[in-house]
């Protein structure tokens, strides 16, 4: 019998239907309440961890609701540079919550289906088309775009900090890969290798394996012979110090009668003679450059990439490299020459600073470990280069370890209540004459380095609180 046919079941069926249907809509909106406080204790735990970076955050309007990223109040975030404004729209719940568009039923089973809204994706999204300070994101765990262990799990920034200190303490200094899709000569075939062609890149290989100096790591391809890569890190004295350096090689087809080719990963900065911004490596050994006397030239029975690699270090990447420009060695011992050494000293580290976060947002493949582990260990001394620097000091000279700053502040102290002689250090002369835009260009990639290493887990808490210290000087 249809339940229209009878007056009482259709009674009794209505009146079912509304104590459902406002269970329902209670149970709905107890849920709803839920994740509106979900949503805002995250943001305001946002705005928090910016303010713990450095930033400064302003008040740029009010709302009657209480909005995502704001208890009741519009907020705006901003630096020593441009200012960043946060503005929310009207409709701002609509990103939010959602209707349902079937029967508005909700189970308490159903936890994980269509209506588990993932909240943290959604706060993610709110804020993707915001300008952010470079690397904000990753230190904020629910911006992080990191791999889940199942639903609702992110790992924390300690997590991810083990992790990569890990992965960077077992990184080898030589190994073998399956292949190398961004390589610049991977799509350049050497053809049918022949086995004498195979037989002596496996003795390079031996050397590399066996031989090379610190501050080199290579990854050689075992489906790709001809492809090698290279990373150098800066030596310390130098305009390059604590940098990294990438270099693509590929052997020819006539290896070892002629030399490998490479190319140098530049990110379109030139920061040295012999280093172009199209990657040419301008060096007599590779046959691009013409040097004086036989030992300088490829020798196909004794030059080996082990030796390419040193030459590069050591010739390249060295401490006064305007000199390394033809011609300009003759002027290394006048006062002019010099003067223009060290004007060359700082472009070459500003670039070189700019290759740092070229590498940290672009890690070529298979050395995504090294350049992590790398700037999360020597972070701190970046960062207290360029302060050394900006205060007048020569780029390259020696930067006073914290250990000694402490020491000498452990003895004065010690020594202020007695009538001893405190030693007198000799500390370096500062620069005259030296360009303003070096400081002012300094000061913002030391910014954005800041946050850079501060996302993989350097030790920046120094700088950090001088930033705080200055903010309201600044402001």
């Amino acid at each position: 019998m249809d339940a229209t046919e009878h007056p009482h079941m259709q009674g009794g069926a209505s009146s079912s239907s509304s104590c459902r249907a406002a269970d329902y809509s209670a149970a709905w909106d107890a849920v709803q309440q839920q994740k509106r406080q979900r949503c805002q204790s995250m943001a305001r735990g946002f705005w928090q961890k910016l303010r713990s970076l450095g930033w400064k955050i302003s008040h740029t309007g009010s709302s009657s609701n209480d909005q995502v990223g704001s208890s009741t109040e519009n907020n705006s975030l901003q630096a020593s540079g441009p200012e960043l404004k946060f503005d929310y729209g009207e409709n701002e719940d609509e990103d939010y919550y959602f209707e349902d568009e079937d029967d508005g039923c909700y189970d308490d089973d159903d936890e994980g289906s269509d209506y588990e809204l993932d909240y943290n994706q959604l706060l993610a999204d709110k804020f993707d088309d915001l300008d952010l300070p470079p690397g904000v994101e990753a230190t904020v765990p629910w911006l992080q775009k990191v791999e889940r262990d199942g639903p609702d799990k992110f790992k924390s920034m300690s997590e991810i900090e083990e992790e990569i200190a890990k992965k960077y303490n077992f990184f080898k200094q030589f190994d073998t890969v399956d292949d190398f899709s961004d390589h610049h000569y991977a799509i350049s075939s050497v053809g049918k290798a022949r086995k004498e062609w195979a037989k002596r890149i496996q003795h390079d290989w031996t050397l590399l394996e066996k031989d090379l100096p610190p501050l080199i790591y290579v990854r050689v391809s075992e489906n790709r012979m001809d492809l090698l890569r290279a990373v150098m890190i800066g030596p310390q004295g130098t305009p390059y110090h604590d940098g990294l350096f990438f270099f693509d090689a590929q052997f020819p087809a006539s290896y070892p009668a002629s030399p490998p080719v490479v190319y140098y990963h530049s990110g379109g900065l030139r920061l040295n003679p012999n280093l172009y911004c199209c990657g040419k490596v301008c060096l007599s050994l590779l046959g691009t450059w013409e040097g004086r006397g036989s030992c300088e030239k490829w020798n196909p029975a004794q030059s080996t990439m082990l030796q390419v690699l040193i030459s590069i270090q050591a010739l390249v990447l060295n401490e006064k490299p305007y000199f390394n420009e033809p011609g300009y060695e003759h002027s290394a011992n006048t006062a002019d020459g010099q003067r223009r050494a060290s004007e060359y000293n700082d472009t070459t580290f500003q670039h070189s600073c700019r290759t740092m976060l070229y590498s940290l947002r672009r890690p070529p493949q298979h050395f995504e470990d090294l350049v992590a582990g790398h700037f999360r260990e020597r972070g701190r001394a970046i960062l207290a280069a360029c302060k050394y620097y900006m205060k007048g000091h020569e780029v390259g000279s020696k930067v006073p370890e914290e250990e000694e700053d402490k020491e000498e502040s452990k003895n004065s102290e010690g020594s202020s209540s007695s009538s001893a002689v405190k030693p007198q250090h000799n500390k370096p002369g500062l620069r005259t004459g030296r360009s303003p835009s070096f400081k002012t260009n300094l000061e913002v990639l030391f910014e954005e380095l800041l946050m850079e290493f501060n996302v993989k887990g350097a030790d920046t808490a120094k700088f950090r609180a001088e930033k705080l210290k200055n903010q309201p000087a600044a402001a």
